[in-house]
């Protein structure tokens, strides 16, 4: 332990004279792959990195979020999945004046988003705000840390996205005029009674996208559905009178239990482990209808609280 502070309280002095003396410079990042749920390519920085990470965020954060629009919500305070889902429910019942009219949902996300940022396009969004020549260095050099685009790891990297997003975000309530909008990261959503003014906004958003922010909008997700069919978002199902939780991600949710309960039988982990990992997905379970489900968790194993 001794040893690890020591480690760790010179890479923090060296940290500071490399930056005092504007000799810092990124180091390499160590790779790896985690299923969340499907397979996701993250790339970790070092601790040193890691550090320098935290300090740009937490200059950046307060100054850039207080312009995001306030149906963004991925990574920000006071936002997060649930906190859009219920948005989107409201918004549904809003619209809908409490399921008597029929809505559609125009639901898309960019296809290779985060591979495709723009370092320029980036950094210059950015230096719009920021004026301090020092910061900006760092800036600049944690973006070109990785190519191409942003890296699933970084805390930068989600400040840095919807910053990029934003641009879009603007563009859709401002100059589209769409009321009924959220996006979280990638994903948006759009609802209106009509179906045709959805479709037309289709190309203008391409059209956006492609010459603002070189992006575009992924071909096999780019999806009008009717309110009553459901609309997917963030591992939900939102229909007129409750919401379920998504098909595949119940699947995912019974497949991993299962695993965990034939690991819990052979003694490979412990009881407080799986009843952990229960009761996370349980979690899970009180934002949507699912006492059946629960039940189902419940009789998965012998054991239960």
């Amino acid at each position: 332990m001794q040893t690890f502070q020591y480690s760790l309280e010179n890479n923090l002095w060296q940290l500071h004279a490399d930056l005092q003396s504007n000799e810092y410079r990124h180091g390499h990042y160590t790779s790896f792959y985690v299923q969340d749920p499907k397979l996701r390519h993250i790339h970790k920085a070092g601790v040193r990195d890691r550090v320098l990470h935290q300090a740009i965020f937490r200059i950046l954060y307060p100054i850039f979020d207080k312009s995001f629009i306030y149906d963004s919500y991925s990574c920000r305070v006071d936002k997060g999945t649930h906190a859009s889902v219920n948005r989107l429910v409201k918004f549904c019942r809003q619209i809908s004046i409490n399921s008597q009219r029929q809505v559609f949902g125009l639901k898309c996300d960019i296809k290779k988003f985060f591979d495709s940022i723009n370092h320029d396009i980036l950094y210059g969004l950015i230096a719009k705000k920021i004026k301090d020549k020092n910061v900006l260095l760092l800036v600049d050099i944690l973006i070109k840390s990785y190519e191409p685009g942003l890296p699933l790891g970084n805390v930068t990297s989600q400040l840095f996205a919807n910053i990029y997003m934003n641009e879009l975000d603007q563009f859709v309530k401002h100059k589209l005029k769409q009321k009924y909008y959220m996006r979280y990261s990638d994903d948006f959503i759009i609802l209106s009674r009509n179906r045709k003014e959805l479709v037309d906004l289709i190309v203008p958003i391409q059209q956006f996208l492609d010459s603002k922010l070189s992006l575009s909008l992924h071909p096999n997700k780019t999806i009008i559905r009717k309110f009553i069919q459901g609309f997917d978002w963030l591992g939900y199902v939102v229909l007129p009178n409750h919401r379920v939780i998504r098909t595949k991600t119940k699947k995912r949710m019974f497949s991993k239990l299962k695993y965990l309960n034939c690991q819990l039988k052979s003694n490979k982990i412990t009881r407080k482990a799986y009843f952990r990992s229960q009761q996370s997905y349980l979690g899970i379970l009180t934002h949507c209808k699912g006492y059946k489900l629960k039940q189902d968790i419940y009789n998965l194993s012998r054991y239960k609280k």
